[in-house]
Formats: C-alpha cells, structure tokens, sequence
C-alpha cells in the first residue's frame, strides 16, 4: 500500500547530519488531521486535580486529537507530531497507537519518529494510565476511556498521512504577555540573579507558531507552543472541556470552517503545551485549581492565546529551510549517573521515584490530595486509605520529604522509571520532547543545552514540547528543588533530574548534528495485559414505564431572546453506553423551509450537556440529560428545538440500542 512505501518517499537515507542534502531546502509533504477523544462524560473521575470528587458529568466542549505529518523529500524522512487534548499522554497510550500504525504500515512510524504531546487540560476523564499512581482518582483503569483516547489519536493520525501533499511551513513568533504568572514565584527567585537578569519576565511569554501550507496556496493548518497551565476549569468542575488550550483551538477552527465529522480535508488548530510546571493563566488568582469564575477564565485565557495566534499566523512568512530528522532514546530515570558537566562540579545521581509532602499541600492557585497548606501524611490518608504516607528523606532525595515513594512499590513502580527522550527538527527548528512538566527555568536551561549543540547546524528556534510521550511528574532546577514548593515536591527522581536531562539531550542533539546513531536504551515494560478495574460498567437503564427514552421531562418555553439560555431535559442513558465518537449528544435546529438545519452541536462553547441520575422506582437506573443552548448575540430569528440523541442498555439482553428525543418547538426573537 502507499503508506507502506512512505506516501511517495524512500523510507530512509541513512544518517547525514543536519544539513548535508537538505540544506537550503523549502520544500516539505504535510498533512494534518484531526480526531474525537471524548471518553465517557458520567461517572469517571477526571485527570489532573486528583480530586476524587471530580467525576465526569457531562460535555461543555469535546476533546480532541490533532495530527500533523511531516515529511522531506530531500532525505525521505517524516515525523509525526500530535497535540491532543489530554491531561497527560501516559506510557500506555504511546505504545498502543504506535502498535496500530505499524500494524497497518509497517516500521514507517515507530516510537523513533511519532511525538505525542499533551495539552494538559484537567477536565478530561481519567483511568487511562497503565501506572497505579495516575488512577488512583479514577478507582482503577477505564477501558473505554483509554479506547477512545488511542483509537482517536490513531485515526488523526492516519488522516494526515491520507493527507500529505506538497507544501511549505513558515515561521512566527511573539510575546503574550498578559496571559500567565508565576505560580511559585518564591521558588523562582532561588535561581541565580545573573540567570534571572537575561529574561524580562519570570514566565515565558513567547509563542512560537508553525503555519501549514499546501501547493498551490491550501492553508491546512497551525502549531503554537505557549507555556500555560490548561487549569482555567477548577477542580469543582465536572463538564468535559479541554479548558483554554482547547477552547483557542475551537474558535481558530471554527473560524476556518473546520469539520469535525472526519469528511474530507479540513482545518487542524493545534495550541500545543511547553514548559508550563509553575505556570498559571489565573492572572487574577483563584482557589480551586481555576480561575474565579470557570467559564469567564477559560474564556478570557482561551480567547487571548487565539488573537495572538491570529496574528501570528497572519505575519508567519519566514520558510523553514532543512529537512527532517530526529533522535529518540530510553533512559532509567531512577539510576542515572550524571557528569560533573552538567551539575556544577561533582558527579551526581538521579533517585527512585517519590514525591515531597508540598504535593500533598498543592501548588500556589489551588489545594492538592492532602488538603492545602500544612498538609499531612493523615490528611493523605484520610483520602487514599490504601496508602502508606511517610515523611523520611533520603541522601539522594535531599531536601525532600518523602510522602510517598512510587519507585520501590511491588511488583510495579506506581509510575514509570523508564522513560523517552526525544528530539525532532524540521527544517531550522528542534522540538525537545519531554514526559514531564518543566518550570519556567528548567525549560529555559534544556533549551539552551540543545541550543548549544544544534544552533551551528542552523537550527534557530528550540521548543520544549512538554506532556510528551509518557509522564512522570514535574522537572525543577536544582535551586528551585530545594525549596520544596509544589514543582520541587513533585520533582519524582530528586534534585538532579533536569541535570540528568540536560545530559541526556545535549548527546541527542550532538547525534542529530553528527549524523550519528545512539543505543536505544532499556525497553518500557508494557502493562496493558495488568490493568484492573474497580468501578463496574453500566448494568442497565431504567425509565418509568409511562414514558420512553428520549421523552421530554422538562421543556422548552415558547420563545426567548437572544442571550437567554434555553433547558431541556430528557429521559435518557446513561452516556457510558456510547461515547458517540465524531458525533454529538445534543443538536440545535433551525427551521430552513421545511428542513432543520444543526446550528450547534455539544462541542459548541454556547451548549453545555449535563448528565444527572435520576432516583425512580423500583430501581435507580434512571437518568436525566439537561441539555443547555446559552442564545449568541447573533442568532438568526426564528423557530428552533432541541435534540438529545443518546444510548440505552437493556437490562433483559444486554444490547445497546439508540434513541432520539426532541422538544417543543420555541422562537428566538
């Protein structure tokens, strides 16, 4: 098949160095393509807070994968690069998508040359770790969430690759600078003053954006990197979002017509993490982990990183010249040597997993697992009965107290040790993959190790890619560490992990330059085959006998005008039954002559579907779907209604069947 001969490439060339054929070269094959990951919106706990209270209720905006394949013709080598609206991309996830590509095209993509990164929103369904830490929140793994997750960033993509076609990728970058703070500013200033005084600010506030063009003049797509916190939705929200970062994505597609029904060509936005770990977009402040108001945050934060993607996007005229190319390795993050080069001096060590008691305690905009500030090992327990919490430190941990060490737990570690590293350059610019999130600093001082190396290739531009590929928690400086703030208490592998990393991408760059290959280091275990799960699936629904599903409990009024918000509930299913993946639960109809036409859908910002148990004898199956449409400013008068479609599973044969209901119709003056 095409794709197994590399869409018109020769598969490989062997390894040349930066430059050498590709040097000067423009032209590039690009494609893009984009995905439903939406898991189950009832009853899951959520990713990112670790608040088990946090269960999914429902949809505000749906989750996305967004894919880009890029390729060079000048040296027939491609990478693939995902930003996918995701808390993390775990371990788990990686190996499974890259075991259906090379199950439909062979060695083409492997773990070498497919970057998945993590926007890091924390309003998406948990239990798709493989790792006991990461669900702990979520009572165990969740198959049809880590399902859903793969197979959609799997099927973006394969879109792209259908995709690839001729094309040119140019260049812009700028500052926003009223969309981030520092959230440990304290820790921060530990860096050495000589350090501080070579940047303006204590947050990065570039944004660096690719633009995607096809031959002759087809615009295809973007990739922005911006260093925020995706936590503009606080942990007392349970609507699926992909919060500011998804929200920005959404109002660039939806600007470029973008279809999400996985027709033909169409428009990809990617608004892709960085070095974020002690970044937040809660420039006013905050308590819960979100800003004040979780809607009015997301859109304030959301709205700024589009406008100046905007006008990026429209100044991005500088091509990328080279090709294509990168490096990619295993390290055992918990037994790691690290030179006297890179620490100041004398040799030093990396340490088993383990995070510091200021986990416990949250970071500076909102509480963690123990409660807040002056969180204890009993505070811990009293969330997480099953775990044991001390307070001992270790000579290699060093300033850390030690709450909780994944590392040693049996027979697994409670998250993962053996970890990738990546590095990926298209044309003069070099995207530094990591699995974890880095602080402000630590970024700054990866970027410049690979700088260093790469920058007399003719690479210009360096961006930490951060979320990548798997996840094991956060990277502080050495000087940031020993403060134990959230970051450096949730530094797993001790106060020398961001010098381990400066070691390890310093000799990736260094191969990438040379031309030259490294081991490819001690392979992931694999535990899809290990996973348990502890909250059972939907048994049945229930509905009282009088009505059936899809049937009005609560409708619509007669008319409403524009800004007013029209409610709908439904006798429904529970939403565990079907995901409806590239579908929708909800659609709003205008009457067009005698045909409805949808004007939105349940990943429109205005819509919101909130799933609700409903308590009907005998049993307590029953469910309610509240369906929301808030009337934009510019609504088309007329007449309207709702639809709820959804699933329903028999208690009698087990079967999921379909249902569909519609409410009264009502006038929007």
């Amino acid at each position: 098949m095409e794709g197994q001969t590399g869409g018109g490439l020769p598969v490989g060339q062997g390894e040349q160095g930066l430059g050498g054929t590709c040097a000067g070269q423009q032209s590039f094959l690009i494609g893009s393509g984009i995905h439903d990951i939406t898991g189950p919106a009832a009853e899951v706990g959520m990713m990112g807070y670790v608040e088990l209270k946090q269960q999914t209720a429902g949809i505000h905006q749906r989750l996305r994968s967004r894919a880009f394949v890029i390729a060079s013709p000048c040296n027939g080598k491609r990478v693939v690069f995902v930003s996918a609206d995701l808390g993390m991309v775990f371990q788990g996830v990686k190996q499974q998508v890259v075991q259906r590509l090379q199950a439909i095209f062979g060695q083409l993509y492997s773990d070498d040359n497919v970057l998945l990164s993590a926007t890091h929103t924390h309003s998406g369904p948990g239990g798709y770790s493989h790792y006991a830490l990461y669900n702990l929140s979520t009572f165990g793994f969740e198959p049809k969430n880590f399902e859903a997750i793969v197979e959609g960033i799997y099927q973006s993509i394969v879109r792209a690759h259908e995709h690839l076609a001729p094309g040119r990728i140019t260049l812009a970058a700028g500052d926003l600078l009223d969309a981030s703070r520092n959230r440990s500013p304290e820790a921060y200033r530990l860096n050495p003053p000589e350090e501080r005084a070579r940047y303006a600010y204590d947050t990065d506030k570039r944004m660096t954006l690719l633009r995607f063009t096809q031959d002759p003049d087809v615009e295809v797509g973007l990739i922005n990197w911006f260093a925020v916190h995706t936590t503009s939705m606080g942990m007392e929200h349970q609507y699926i979002s992909g919060d500011n970062k998804g929200y920005a994505s959404y109002l660039f597609e939806k600007a470029r017509g973008t279809r999400y029904d996985g027709t033909g060509d169409t428009f990809v936005a990617a608004f892709a993490q960085s070095n974020e770990g002690d970044v937040t977009p809660n420039i006013h402040g905050g308590e819960d982990g979100g800003g004040r108001d979780d809607f009015e945050s997301t859109e304030i934060s959301g709205r700024k990183q589009y406008e100046r993607a905007t006008s990026l996007y429209a100044s991005a005229t500088t091509p990328l010249t080279g090709g294509v190319d990168y490096r990619h390795v295993y390290v055992k993050m918990d037994d790691m040597t690290v030179q006297p080069a890179f620490t100041g001096g004398t040799p030093a060590h990396t340490c088993p997993a383990a995070f510091g008691i200021s986990m416990l305690s949250g970071a500076e905009d909102g509480p963690g697992v123990g409660g807040g500030e002056g969180a204890t090992c009993a505070a811990m327990h009293d969330v997480w009965s099953a775990v044991t919490c001390t307070t001992t430190t270790t000579h290699c941990q060093a300033e850390k107290p030690i709450a909780l060490e994944m590392g040693s737990m049996k027979p697994f570690p409670w998250s993962p040790e053996v970890l990738p590293m990546q590095l990926v350059t298209v044309g003069n610019v070099a995207l530094v993959a990591v699995p974890f999130e880095l602080t402000t600093m630590a970024g700054r001082r990866l970027r410049e190790t690979v700088r260093a190396q790469l920058a007399p290739a003719g690479v210009t531009e360096v961006v930490i890619a951060g979320l990548s590929n798997a996840y094991s928690g956060y990277v502080a400086t050495r000087e940031e560490y020993a403060k134990q703030e959230y970051e450096g208490a949730s530094t797993h592998f001790g106060p020398w992990t961001l010098a381990a990393l400066q070691q390890e991408f310093d000799a990736l760059a260094r191969a990438l330059r040379e031309g030259t290959s490294l081991p490819p280091g001690p392979k992931p275990r694999d535990l899809y085959h290990q996973q348990n799960r502890l909250r059972p699936g939907v048994l049945f629904d229930d509905k009282p006998l009088w009505v059936d599903f899809g049937d009005v409990f609560a409708d619509a009024h007669e008319s409403y005008d524009r800004g007013e918000t029209v409610r709908v509930t439904f006798w429904g299913g529970h939403p565990k039954n079907n995901p409806r993946l590239q579908g929708t639960y909800l659609r709003v109809q205008r009457r067009a002559g005698p045909l409805w036409e949808d004007v939105a859908y349940d990943w429109d910002w205005e819509t919101k579907y909130t799933w609700r148990r409903s308590y009907c004898l005998p049993t307590l199956a029953c469910s309610h779907a509240l369906i929301e449409w808030t009337i934009p400013p510019d609504a088309v008068p007329g007449s309207y209604r709702i639809v709820h479609e959804g699933d329903w599973k028999s208690g009698w044969d087990g079967r999921v069947r379909p249902y569909r209901g519609t409410s009264r119709t009502f006038t929007v003056r």
